[in-house]
C-alpha cells in the first residue's frame, strides 16, 4: 500500500520541483513534515494558493495563531525558528499588519521606484565592467558577481547601509534561509542580526541622512503612532533580506533559463518577445521563493478538499504553484516565454502580496538586458545538471552560475 502519511521536506533542497511534483501529486493542499519532525501543510496548486493568499482567515503572526508554539509545543530547538522570532510586517496580522504596511509601502510607489532607475543603470553598468575587466573565455561565477551585488548595493543604497557594514548585515538574511542549519545556529543569528540592526538604528537616530531608514524613523501616522524599535528593526530584517534573495535568484534563473534555451534567447533579441514575457515566464517556472513559511488558519479553514485546522501551519509552495498543470498544462515544467498564460503568484497575492516587486521587477528589466547586449556570445561553462542548488528548500536559486562571457578558445589554442 502507497505511504500517505506527511511528505518529509528535504531540509537540503536537492530538488525542489521533483519534491513538489511529488507534494502536489497528493493533492493542492497536502501534509509536509518538516525539520524537528513539525507537522505542517503545504499549498501546491495553483488555485488553491491563490485563495490561500487571498483569504483574510490566514494569519502570519505566530505569537498570536499557531496554536502549538503559543502552547510552548514550538521551542528554541525547532530548525526554523528564525522564521518565527521576527517581528515585521510579515509577521503581524490585522490592524498592526495593514499599519505596517502603510508606513513601508510608501517607499515603494511606482513613482519612488521608478525615480530609482537610473541609479539601477548606474550600478548594472559599473558591475557589467568589471565583469569586462576579465580574461576572454574566463569562466565567471555571474550569481556572485552579477546578480547578488545588484540587489544588494541598491537595498542597502535605499536603506543608508555603509558600505563597510553591508556584507555582515546581509548575511543575517542568507543564513536565515538556509534550512540546513542547526536550531541553535538559527537563533544566535537572529539575535546577532537583531543586534547589528539595533546599532545601525541608533546610529541612524544620532546621525539622520536622506534614505529610507531615517523616514521610517520619522514616520508618524495621523493618530500619533510609529514603529516601535522592535518594528523598525523587524522590518529592516525583512526588506534587506527580501530585497537581495529573491531578486537575486529572480536575475540568476532567468539567465539560467535563457543560455539553457538559445532558440528562446534569440527570440528575445530578434524583438519577438518581449523581456517582459521573459521575466514573466521565469517567475512562472522558476519562482525565487520555493516554499515560504508560514501562515496560520485563524479558524478551521476548507481548502483543496482538505480542513485545515485552526492553529495549523501552513507553507506556499510558489514552486510547486507555478508548475501546476491543472492550470498550465502537460508543459507545466516547461521554460515557453511565448506560452500565453504566464500566470504566477510568485510575488504573493492579496494584503501579503510583495511591496518590493515594483523594485524587484525593474532591476531584473534593467539587469538582464544591458547583461544580454553587453555579452551577446555568453554560455553556460558546465552543463546544466551540475548546475547545483541554492542549498534551501525556502529559496529557489543555484549555488553559482558559471559562464564564459566570451565564447571559450578551442583546446590548443
Amino acid at each position: 500500500m502507497e505511504d500517505r502519511g506527511p511528505v518529509a521536506i528535504d531540509k537540503t533542497g536537492a530538488d525542489i520541483h521533483v519534491e513538489g511534483a511529488r507534494i502536489r501529486a497528493r493533492g493542492p493542499v497536502t501534509r509536509i513534515m518538516l525539520p524537528g519532525g513539525v507537522l505542517a501543510w503545504s499549498v501546491a496548486g495553483f488555485e488553491a494558493a491563490r485563495q490561500a493568499l487571498t483569504d483574510q482567515r490566514f494569519s502570519k503572526d505566530p505569537r498570536r495563531h499557531w496554536t502549538a508554539y503559543v502552547q510552548g509545543e514550538i521551542g528554541a530547538d525547532f530548525p526554523l525558528i528564525g522564521w518565527v522570532l521576527m517581528e515585521n510586517l510579515t509577521t503581524t496580522y490585522g490592524a498592526d499588519h495593514s499599519r505596517l504596511r502603510r508606513l513601508t509601502a510608501k517607499a515603494f510607489t511606482p513613482r519612488r521606484v521608478e525615480a530609482m532607475r537610473p541609479s539601477i543603470e548606474k550600478i548594472v553598468g559599473a558591475l557589467l565592467d568589471e565583469l569586462a575587466i576579465g580574461e576572454p573565455g574566463a569562466v565567471v561565477d555571474l550569481k556572485a558577481r552579477f546578480a547578488r551585488p545588484l540587489p544588494a548595493q541598491v537595498i542597502c543604497d535605499l536603506f543608508g547601509v555603509p558600505e563597510d557594514a553591508r556584507d555582515q548585515m546581509l548575511r543575517g538574511g542568507e543564513v536565515n534561509v538556509d534550512t540546513t542549519i542547526t536550531a541553535e545556529e538559527a537563533a544566535a543569528n537572529v539575535e546577532q542580526w537583531h543586534q547589528e540592526l539595533l546599532d545601525f538604528v541608533a546610529g541612524k537616530q544620532q546621525r539622520p541622512s536622506d534614505d529610507l531608514t531615517t523616514d521610517l524613523i520619522g514616520a508618524q501616522e495621523e493618530d500619533g503612532s510609529r514603529l516601535t524599535d522592535a518594528e523598525l528593526v523587524g522590518t529592516l530584517h525583512l526588506m534587506l533580506a527580501t530585497g537581495t534573495e529573491p531578486v537575486m535568484n529572480l536575475i540568476a534563473n532567468t539567465v539560467r533559463e535563457l543560455l539553457l534555451h538559445p532558440e528562446q534567447l534569440a527570440l528575445v533579441k530578434s524583438g519577438q518577445v518581449s523581456w517582459q514575457d521573459v521575466i514573466e515566464e521565469a517567475l512562472r517556472v522558476q519562482a525565487p521563493v520555493a516554499h515560504l513559511p508560514f501562515r496560520f488558519a485563524v479558524a478551521d479553514i476548507e481548502l483543496g478538499g482538505v480542513t485545515i485546522a485552526k492553529g495549523d501551519p501552513v507553507l506556499i509552495n510558489f514552486a510547486a504553484a507555478g508548475r501546476d498543470p491543472a492550470r498550465h498544462g502537460a508543459d507545466a515544467d516547461a521554460f515557453d516565454i511565448t506560452r500565453a498564460d504566464k500566470e504566477h503568484v510568485s510575488f504573493g497575492a492579496g494584503m501579503y502580496r510583495c511591496i518590493g516587486n515594483p523594485l524587484a521587477l525593474l532591476e531584473a528589466m534593467v539587469a538582464l538586458p544591458a547583461l544580454f547586449e553587453r555579452f551577446p556570445d555568453m554560455v553556460l561553462a558546465v552543463p546544466a545538471q551540475d548546475l547545483q542548488p541554492e542549498g534551501t528548500f525556502i529559496m529557489n536559486g543555484v549555488h553559482a552560475l558559471p559562464a564564459h562571457l566570451t565564447a571559450p578558445r578551442p583546446a590548443g589554442h
